[in-house]
């Protein structure tokens, strides 16, 4: 073995260090020509490469809700005296952690806040197209917390608090599963309340199309019917392209329907250009019917995506936007 090392120096041309190692490889091992496996499996590597990092890349926004987790149970124990003599012992949290997602949606998707002045000084409710995560969501909030220091409860799905480790992000943030009766308790509050009628079922299963899958929920009418505070429509454009789902693969749909549960594959996190627009608010109308609200919302949301999405989307597009030297005009 020692002469076999001192090989790769010997004489007047030194081999390679990758022709060094796979000499020394060999002679441990014993197999011959392991060269050529070597080359054979950085080919499959590469080859995979782009399929890995597409699966992998999601991973980086889990990582982040379990930072947020972690900087929120040390801002608790650092402030545990600070609960009893404070009315909101949590509002340099919110602050920390809407810098810490506004900071990744600058950096990664060059994120655009636009239409902010449609929100009203009181109440309302927000109601926005579900892409496959809500990421996008998350950035309006931590703008808006910043913009205007303001926090926007949402309605979520029942199994995201049972997600490990997720109940004090959702404590914090205020973020609540309903019914409807809590749902019209925080707008009467004077809170913005934050709902998207599509739920999980749109987030998995709508595409680069961008269509709408309310099916006939009118809930969310009601709601603000009853706490009687404007609708205000939302949407992300690019909000598919940053990520999809492989929801179009119809045994991952029939598995859904059978257990409800968000378990279709999910690839993405391309640094695509995100912009939000937030359009002009459907003001309360007394004699109106949730019917009639729930379709008037669909349509109000319907109208932001035909004037700011490009569709069917496009990925490549959408990352070439993050060069684009104009803003999108509102």
């Amino acid at each position: 073995m020692t002469g076999g090392n001192e090989s790769c120096t010997a004489g007047p041309t030194s081999m390679s260090y990758l022709t060094c190692l796979t000499y020394i490889l060999e002679e441990w091992t014993g197999v011959e020509h392991i060269g050529d496996y070597l080359s054979y499996a950085f080919y499959i590597l590469w080859l995979f490469f782009p399929l890995v990092v597409v699966f992998v890349l999601p991973g980086v926004i889990i990582i982040l809700f379990y930072v947020s987790i972690l900087l929120l149970h040390i801002y608790k124990r650092k402030n545990e005296l600070k609960e009893a003599y404070s009315h909101d012992v949590w509002l340099g949290a919110k602050q920390m952690l809407a810098t810490l997602w506004d900071g990744h949606g600058r950096i990664w998707h060059g994120y655009e806040l636009h239409g902010v002045e449609n929100i009203p000084p009181g109440p309302g409710l927000v109601v926005f197209y579900h892409g496959a995560t809500p990421v996008d969501f998350i950035y309006f909030t931590a703008r808006l917390q910043i913009m205007k220091n303001r926090n926007c409860t949402v309605v979520a799905d029942n199994f995201v608090s049972r997600l490990p480790g997720f109940k004090i992000l959702l404590d914090v943030l205020g973020i609540i599963h309903g019914p409807k009766e809590a749902c019209v308790r925080t707008l009467k509050k004077g809170c913005l309340l934050a709902i998207a009628p599509g739920g999980v079922r749109e987030a998995l299963f709508s595409d680069n199309m961008y269509t709408i899958l309310w099916s006939n929920r009118k809930g969310f009418a009601q709601v603000a019917i009853d706490a009687k505070v404007p609708i205000i429509p939302m949407f992300t454009q690019n909000v598919r392209e940053g990520f999809r789902t492989l929801g179009g693969i119809k045994i991952f749909r029939s598995l859904y329907e059978r257990i409800r549960l968000p378990i279709v594959p999910l690839y993405g996190g391309f640094p695509v250009k995100l912009r939000t627009f937030i359009g002009e608010p459907i003001p309360y109308e007394p004699n109106m019917t949730a019917e009639e609200l729930a379709e008037k919302t669909k349509a109000a949301v319907q109208v932001l995506i035909e004037k700011h999405q490009k569709i069917p989307g496009n990925i490549f597009r959408a990352l070439m936007e993050r060069f684009e030297s104009q803003k999108k005009e509102d």
